[in-house]
């Protein structure tokens, strides 16, 4: 029998650290910057890119403003405009990273929507591949990543940095 081993999904499965990190996940990232094992992937003068630390797909990143706004109408035509300018670039980039097959790019607005961070709009950018949706995702309901989200961002931030 094969086993999938994921024990940085730990933490998400549990629920475990909610309660010592309180606050914006956005907003403490790019406060905290680029630090050893930071999910910062990209730094524009309006808006960020970061890696998701539960992503659906290797190279799930996501796109948000610099500064803390709930709604695309509280967001600046600037700041707005900047995200899809990183989301184009992300196309090209995640196409010499990855070779994907095509790429979702989307974004929830509010929890009912499915946004997990309701309070902070960001834009999700993710590779994809014809039969990526397998069995585990289907009937085991279980996603199986095959790339730590740290070193997914130090292959994105070389290839964005150019």
């Amino acid at each position: 029998m094969d086993r999938i081993w994921a024990p940085w999904r730990e933490a998400y499965v549990t629920g475990a650290g909610k309660s010592r990190k309180k606050g914006c996940v956005f907003c403490r990232t790019l406060r905290e910057g680029d630090t050893e094992g930071s999910l910062l992937v990209h730094q524009a003068p309006l808006s960020f890119v970061m890696m998701n630390r539960f992503p659906y797909n290797a190279g799930h990143v996501m796109v948000a403003p610099r500064r803390h706004v709930g709604s695309l109408a509280r967001a600046t035509e600037k700041e707005l405009a900047e995200m899809m300018s990183l989301a184009r670039r992300l196309e090209s980039v995640m196409t010499k990273a990855y070779k994907p097959d095509g790429i979702n790019v989307g974004m929830n607005l509010g929890k009912p929507a499915g946004a997990g961070i309701a309070d902070h709009i960001h834009l999700h950018v993710l590779p994809r591949w014809t039969g990526d949706t397998n069995f585990m995702t289907v009937v085991g309901e279980t996603r199986v990543i095959p790339e730590d989200p740290v070193k997914a961002g130090a292959r994105l931030k070389s290839l964005l940095a150019r």
